[in-house]
């Protein structure tokens, strides 16, 4: 073989080796672009049929209608009933995870096999899916043969209408969710005081500080970070909460429970008005994009102070 045709040879490989160097970044990230695609096709639709007059049943009045379904929701006090209840069963249900999640963390912060072994058994409400938690829910909350409802009794309450009376609908369905998903903040935490650096305990321990001191000035600062990130995945979830609401009341009593998911839910399929359905879907969007970012926004915040403490 002559020294031109061995340099042919060897050039040829080379060339597809820097091909395929270049093509790979590209095929790498050819997943997360098909997601993106069918992440931004369902919201750009969503979008479009918010800014339209679209009904199912008189698709001879569909038409381009601009804002006017945003406009008609702010003189709407249904919408703002809407807006009030969702936030505040946000509130809560984010709230009360967060103490309670927070206070088993701290109960089974030590790695001990029992430990290990509760934090495991802890975690079945969360493996349970919530439609099935709300239907079981449901059952023993049932005034007549409810299991809840007798014990109930037992403590001299009677008659107690749980999910069926406006006055403790809320409570009860915050109950379910609260049930359900203090388990993912316990988990979430417990990681996070598993992994914090040992040294400034352990010195706290030989000066004798006093326990609330450490936990407020140590544990709490340097937990914070888990925290928000705790808060922010709850907070995403219970503001766009369809599965527990819908099967426990189908957003009643009458809207004492109408989130802006079950609402979205029933005027698409009961009232089949598509375009105010999505409108508010996208209102949703940008609350939950504002809270989302203040969230981020101190996250970010925490962790520049804590590397600047370093």
């Amino acid at each position: 073989m002559s020294m031109v045709q061995l340099s042919q040879t060897n050039v040829l490989p080379r060339r597809t080796t820097r091909l395929r160097g270049r093509m790979l970044p590209y095929l790498l990230s050819l997943p997360a672009l098909l997601v993106c695609i069918a992440i931004l096709v369902p919201f750009v639709t969503a979008a479009i049929y918010s800014l339209q007059r679209y009904r199912l049943n008189l698709p001879h009045l569909r038409g381009f209608i601009g804002v006017d379904n945003y406009i008609d929701f702010l003189s709407d006090p249904a919408f703002w009933n809407t807006l009030r209840i969702s936030l505040t069963y946000t509130a809560l249900t984010v709230v009360l995870e967060l103490l309670l999640g927070l206070g088993i963390a701290l109960l089974l912060r030590r790695p001990t096999r029992f430990h290990n072994a509760v934090s495991i058994a802890l975690l079945l409400p969360l493996m349970t899916a919530p439609a099935i938690a709300a239907l079981m829910w449901k059952l023993m909350t049932n005034p007549s043969f409810g299991i809840l409802s007798y014990l109930v009794s037992l403590l001299g309450v009677h008659d107690f209408k749980w999910a069926s009376d406006p006055s403790s609908a809320l409570f009860t369905v915050v109950l379910v969710d609260v049930w359900v998903y203090t388990p993912f903040i316990m988990i979430l935490l417990l990681a996070g005081l598993r992994s914090l650096p040992r040294q400034p305990f352990e010195a706290a321990a030989l000066d004798g500080v006093p326990a609330s001191f450490v936990f407020f000035r140590i544990t709490l600062p340097m937990l914070a970070p888990y925290i928000i990130t705790a808060s922010l995945f709850r907070l995403l979830d219970s503001i766009q909460q369809f599965d527990i609401i819908y099967a426990m009341t189908q957003g009643g009593p009458g809207d004492r429970l109408m989130v802006f998911q079950v609402q979205a839910y029933l005027e698409f399929f009961q009232y089949t008005n598509v375009g105010r359905s999505a409108a508010l879907l996208m209102i949703l969007w940008l609350i939950t994009n504002i809270l989302s970012n203040i969230f981020i926004k101190n996250w970010l915040r925490l962790r520049a102070r804590a590397h600047g403490h370093a």
